[in-house]
């Protein structure tokens, strides 16, 4: 299971694959929209080490 690296939700779906050799994926999450590949730092995909200055509390979200 995934989360968001920017609220923490689990309703992260696949959004799309490279169409050649699987080279990266972008993904989506369903509560804030934010979406990134596969191929982006840890300081972006990562939860943790997401800046916490741009987290968003998941229930503020409408």
């Amino acid at each position: 299971m995934m989360l968001c690296p920017r609220c923490d939700s689990k309703t992260v779906e696949l959004m799309t694959k490279a169409p050649v050799d699987d080279a990266w994926e972008v993904y989506l999450c369903n509560t804030c929209c934010f979406s990134w590949r596969s191929t982006e730092g840890d300081e972006i995909k990562d939860p943790e080490k997401y800046d916490k200055r741009f987290k968003i509390n998941p229930a503020e979200v409408s």
